[in-house]
């Protein structure tokens, strides 16, 4: 969530982007230490792998708009920070970056309906609490400050694991209450199943003079093409590695690979764009990485939103999509610190710039999913964004329909 406008593996980065490599019977970290991972079912690979795409251009296709407020099973639905899709049976699920404030950590199943000519509807069809390892739901701050065990969430991605019927989800931690991000995997049920460790220069350190920053960390996640890796994104730079981007200069943060234990593979800087636009006097203004989705072994697409505030106040948007490809960028893993060291980052590509494609309105975008196939046989995909709970923004769902690369 930002700043005042706020699926054989497992992923982090810090902004970090991720990929993990994790196996289903691995011995992975617990959140109070060391655990044995519960063995998870294991279904044909030939039948799940996803498919690997190509990315050239994006038309608008339509947008729909849920209610403010709207309430399903007792809940209040809102702050849509992630969604994801699984092609082999139609299912959808949105996660919820409420942190337990109104209603329990959760995420949402959904039908969403639509096609090349236009977006229907989308139907909730369910919610489910995500479980702590002890079985209990995630506290508030409130509560965990009153000694309640367990850690408060800030979940902004979730993803269906390709090889199992499991799914992964990440948490953005919070450095106030001396809590790191994290990615745990979880049954479709909510029950907890196992966590990886993030990487050591993305933790909490007691000084503050290193590792994220608070409400920029762990923000978007993918699974590799081939279901092998796990990729994450961190959504502003670590404190050591860069200062945030300002209207005159962006900023570099990092891609992370790891394998399926958590230990890991290589680490790539990701160039942030300068903010677009001049905030007011005294006024907010950032930008970030917001979610990222794997097109093949070599590409990612990556979500970059800005948010200005005016004078009066109101927030604007300017969410922008590339492509990257990890081809001829530094491995940094094993830098402390990018700013002193020279390294070549990430080469990135315009696919789409939002503000540009007539929608009334370009809210806080922070999910995004590869959708179902279009009559035509190209891809869709599938934005949302978050409100913030807050009733001058909207939770809108966007979709585009993708041009592949030409042969």
């Amino acid at each position: 969530m930002a700043i005042g406008n706020k699926r054989f593996l497992a992923g982090i980065a810090a902004v970090c982007i991720t990929t993990f490599m994790v196996s289903t019977n691995s011995s992975v970290a617990h959140a109070n230490g060391p655990r044995t991972d519960q063995t998870t079912p294991i279904l044909k690979i030939s039948q799940l792998r996803e498919p690997t795409h190509t990315v050239d251009r994006m038309r608008l296709i339509e947008s729909f708009i849920l209610p403010y407020n709207l309430t399903f099973k007792g809940t209040v639905v809102g702050g849509i920070s992630g969604i994801t899709y699984n092609p082999h049976n139609n299912k959808w699920l949105l996660i919820s970056d409420d942190r337990s404030n109104i209603n329990p950590a959760r995420f949402y199943s959904a039908k969403v309906n639509y096609n090349s000519e236009g977006f229907q509807t989308v139907n909730l069809t369910d919610v489910t609490n995500l479980k702590q390892p002890d079985g209990t739901v995630y506290p508030n701050s409130e509560e965990y400050q009153s000694q309640i065990e367990g850690v408060v969430p800030d979940l902004e991605s979730i993803r269906f694991d390709p090889l199992t019927d499991l799914i992964w989800y990440t948490s953005e931690g919070n450095r106030s209450l001396g809590l790191n991000p994290f990615i745990r995997q979880a049954s479709l049920d909510g029950s907890y199943v196992s966590q990886l460790s993030v990487t050591d220069t993305s933790k909490i350190d007691s000084q503050s003079i290193k590792e994220f920053r608070n409400n920029l960390a762990l923000e978007g996640s993918t699974f590799s093409a081939d279901g092998q890796t796990f990729w994450t994104a961190m959504e502003g730079p670590l404190i050591q590695d860069d200062t945030l981007p300002t209207p005159e200069s962006g900023a570099l943060t990092r891609i992370t690979q790891y394998d399926r234990e958590g230990n890991a593979l290589a680490e790539y800087a990701y160039p942030l764009d300068a903010i677009p636009k001049d905030p007011g006097e005294g006024m907010h203004a950032d930008n970030g990485v917001t979610e990222i989705l794997s097109i093949n072994k070599q590409e990612l697409l990556v979500l970059e939103r800005a948010s200005v505030q005016a004078n009066d106040g109101s927030y604007s948007n300017y969410v922008r999509i590339y492509k990257i490809s990890i081809s001829d960028a530094t491995d940094i893993s094993g830098m402390k610190s990018i700013s002193e060291n020279e390294v070549t980052p990430l080469k990135k590509e315009l696919i789409v710039n939002l503000n540009t494609l007539g929608l009334d309105k370009v809210d806080n975008v922070e999910g995004m999913t590869w959708g179902k196939k279009l009559p035509n046989g190209n891809d869709s995909l599938v934005l949302v964004s978050d409100n913030n709970f807050n009733g001058s923004q909207i939770t809108q769902f966007i979709a585009l329909e993708v041009f592949q690369e030409e042969k």
